[in-house]
């Protein structure tokens, strides 16, 4: 338990200095980026992303969450399966990008679709070929080693973006980094662990472990795209490219509290999968103590994007983007109760208990699809931005109710830490008005 104590506190510093460096390199290359390409760009390239993204959540059968919580993780056997199934499903997702690609540029009216999908799906192929050494060092909370290699590619990738643009003001810029990107990353991943070499096994047995868990996540993360994407879909044809630019831009700020718990998400799943067989007391007690760090990080980064979201558009962006200055405190207010789901939702997974996120994210995904067109033909754009704002609500009371049954609901824990933001909040913003910079959200209208 010591060493997995230190192994836990030595990954989440990782974590931290991996996430740091991380968001600092993607918005030094976003304000440069923001100044060669025009929006435009941005909100095609969101579009294309957005449906690859849509492919692989679609086809997710959870082979790496598996790997991580299985007695067997460490076999052979079991990883040379499951990376076969990788690899199958790579080509799979390849194929599906070609076969949208002509329905969607139809439907978008935009015909740099038919070469776009297709050639930006590639990525699925290469990333297909991954090793199982990146699920491996998660397993092992090896969270240093993985941290080093996301930061380089990413100091590589953002460069030749940064480069090409520069000398070539296109959509290719976007392209191309990401391409040699996951190039870069799958030839690297080969040679982390010298203990495992991939190669193609089927093995019946490790095959109906993999699905019989990952039935649920497939379930889960094709209802999270289709509630998580559901904006961007219907921007894309009801707004124009630069529309969707902007809101990219406001809404990628907007999500960097949950991103710092994605990054401690491979932390907390091998910590809570090692200690499920304590009593449910005593296991959620050692989650709480936990979560009360992450609760308070997140809390911080939500008040602050919430209180000075809109100076930081107007400083780091040009007037092109001033529309973001209003969506980004909404949206970032908006994102709490993911948060406080998000830092639970780990302990589902690892007593073997996904299908109550399956539930969750499938009525997120009603509520978009039900009020996102409401919202939209009452208040047009502000009405969007609150919908998505509110999205998170329900799905955070369906997770609760399966925590609950299982006895681990953090409810207290909840409403202690919600006040909590609620008096940042207030304090930061009587500050602001103090020193004449007026109140949030003063310059936003519901029409």
């Amino acid at each position: 338990m010591s060493f997995l104590k230190n192994k836990a506190i030595s990954g989440s510093i990782w974590t931290m200095v991996g996430y740091g460096g991380g968001q600092a390199l993607r918005l030094g290359s976003n304000i440069i980026l923001t100044r060669l390409l025009v929006p435009e760009l941005f909100g095609l390239m969101a579009l294309v992303n957005t449906f690859i993204q849509g492919l692989q959540l679609f086809s997710d059968i959870g082979i790496n969450p598996s790997i991580i919580r299985s007695p067997r993780g460490d076999e052979p056997l079991f990883l040379n399966t499951a990376w076969t199934l990788q690899v199958i499903r790579g080509f799979g997702l390849w194929i599906g990008c070609c076969l949208i690609a002509w329905p969607l540029s139809q439907f978008y009216n935009n015909q740099q679709l038919l070469w776009l999908l297709p050639t930006v799906g590639l990525t699925t192929i290469v990333s297909g070929f991954n090793s199982t050494s990146l699920a491996t060092l998660n397993r092992k909370l090896e969270i240093g080693r993985i941290t080093r290699l996301s930061l380089g590619i990413q100091i590589l990738t953002l460069t030749i973006m940064i480069v090409w643009a520069y000398f070539q003001r296109s959509i290719w810029a976007l392209v191309v980094g990401n391409l040699v990107s996951v190039f870069i990353k799958m030839a690297i991943s080969h040679r982390l662990e010298p203990n495992i070499s991939n190669r193609f096994v089927w093995d019946q047995e490790c095959i109906k472990e993999i699905t019989s868990f990952g039935r649920w996540i497939f379930v889960s993360t094709a209802m999270t795209f289709l509630a998580e994407q559901a904006d961007r879909l219907l921007l894309g044809k009801l707004l124009s490219l630069e529309m969707l630019g902007i809101y990219t831009i406001a809404i990628t700020f907007s999500r960097l509290p949950q991103q710092v718990l994605g990054r401690l998400h491979i932390i907390i799943l091998p910590l809570v999968a090692k200690n499920q067989h304590l009593p449910r007391k005593e296991l959620l007690n050692k989650i709480l103590r936990k979560r009360w760090f992450i609760l308070i990080l997140s809390g911080v980064i939500v008040a602050v994007l919430f209180c000075s979201g809109d100076f930081i558009i107007l400083t780091f962006y040009d007037d092109r983007y001033k529309d973001a200055a209003w969506m980004l405190p909404i949206l970032a207010l908006g994102i709490w109760p993911e948060l406080l789901n998000s830092t639970m939702k780990d302990a589902l997974l690892a007593i073997n208990k996904p299908k109550y996120l399956a539930w969750s994210n499938t009525s997120k995904f009603f509520y978009m699809l039900t009020m996102l067109p409401l919202f939209y033909y009452l208040m047009k754009l502000p009405g969007v931005i609150i919908c998505v704002a509110f999205n998170h609500i329900l799905p955070y009371l369906v997770s609760n109710y399966g925590l609950w049954r299982e006895s681990l609901c953090p409810i207290k824990q909840d409403i202690l830490a919600s006040f909590g933001l609620i008096l940042l909040i207030i304090c930061i913003s009587i500050t602001r008005m103090l020193l004449g910079l007026g109140l949030p959200l003063e310059n936003f209208h519901l029409t």
